[in-house]
């Protein structure tokens, strides 16, 4: 029974200069650290190759570094490696996959489909049908070839792609590099790796995405897998089963607060996630002066123990208590202009009222425990 590991859109070069350089260079590193994973899972899973279904580099310009670096990565498994160009890395007559043969950078058992056709792995029962991208946008089905292109009838018909399955994706990223959705049963594929889509998405039981094995942005699109791919023979159905490779799990939350419920609710599911987690939330609503010292130390401490996390409290209005102004002694002026501020958060310049009334909080704080 032929195995093997369906892989994609690894993206290599990709720059995190959102974040700070010391969690940029961590989520740079994560992913060639997943490249060593992939190859680890496919010796230990027995696998007979693995396929990389385009996307392995972000652009064509990456340093001869990342080049050296991803073919290194590979080592540990030293059975074959299909790699298809994606939108990102296409084969153009000079390409990023061009300079790593003149850099003598690719291993023996790594196989480069730079152009359409058929890469025949006898040993392992497998006939690969490669569709590369020699542009990044095409507006044609590269893919469509498959229907007549003949392989050995007693290996497997693996289509290798990347593009957009027509009509399954969502609009915006369904305009180029179409791929007809029943190209597998068109073509008599048994099984066809895709590339393109981030997350893990199964299109009918022989088309799958594999998504990218080490997320690289906010959204909740099943990233973070690879796939074992087991077919018993030509014609049988693939059991396909996710391995998860992901070292960071993306977090993006947008979260109201009305009552000091659902701060306890905030901070409850924020103590839930795992260290290796990178996290962005946006609020909005009220909260107390108390549960904002609340807000802030949490944030604190989640900062030390999470490898990266951002919280957006612009849209989030301070409304002092009583207990809040008696609590930092704001009585006379003080709490007139406590309440000036309160009231200036809905007007033009929110944001300047809310940090003002948050710094005058936080300094007559520190006022009230010095006299202590």
């Amino acid at each position: 029974m032929p195995r093997f590991l369906h892989t994609a859109d690894w993206q290599m070069g990709r720059s995190f200069s959102r974040f700070e350089a010391e969690d940029s260079a961590a989520l740079t590193e994560a992913r060639f650290e997943v490249i060593e994973r992939l190859a680890r899972l496919a010796l230990e899973e027995n696998c007979d190759a693995i396929l990389v279904a385009g996307d392995v580099f972000d652009a064509q310009t990456v340093s001869d570094r990342t080049i050296r670096r991803v073919f290194n990565a590979t080592r540990a498994f030293a059975g074959p490696w299909v790699m298809l160009p994606g939108n990102h890395d296409a084969a153009l007559a000079e390409s990023v996959w061009s300079r790593a043969r003149r850099l003598n950078a690719v291993p023996d058992n790594v196989h480069l489909a730079l152009e359409p056709g058929l890469t025949v792995l006898s040993d392992q029962g497998l006939a690969i049908l490669s569709a590369p991208l020699t542009q990044r946008h095409t507006y044609r089905d590269l893919t469509e070839p498959f229907d007549a292109l003949e392989t050995p009838p007693d290996l497997l018909r693996i289509g290798l792609a990347h593009g957009s399955v027509e009509g399954v994706l969502p609009e915006e990223v369904d305009a180029t590099n179409p791929i007809a959705p029943d190209r597998a049963e068109r073509a008599n594929l048994d099984y066809l790796a895709l590339g393109d889509w981030h997350g893990t998405k199964q299109i009918n039981p022989r088309t799958w995405y594999s998504g990218t094995p080490e997320p690289e942005r906010f959204r909740n699109n099943d990233a973070g897998y690879g796939l074992i791919v087991d077919i018993e023979g030509p014609g049988g159905l693939p059991a396909v089963t996710l391995h998860e490779t992901a070292r960071y799990r993306w977090y993006q939350w947008r979260e109201t607060l009305a009552v000091p419920s659902d701060l306890d609710g905030l901070l409850e599911r924020i103590e839930g996630l795992r260290e290796s987690s990178v996290l962005d939330i946006r609020l909005e609503g009220s909260i107390t002066l108390a549960d904002d010292q609340r807000l802030t130390e949490a944030l604190s401490v989640a900062e030390a123990r999470f490898r990266c996390i951002a919280c957006d409290r612009t849209r989030l209005q301070l409304t002092p208590t009583e207990d809040d102004i008696a609590s930092i002694q704001a009585d006379g002026y003080l709490g007139e202009v406590i309440e000036e501020l309160r009231a200036r958060q809905e007007g033009d310049r929110a944001e300047t009222a809310r940090d003002a009334l948050a710094l005058l909080a936080e300094l007559l704080r520190n006022r009230s425990e010095v006299a202590r």
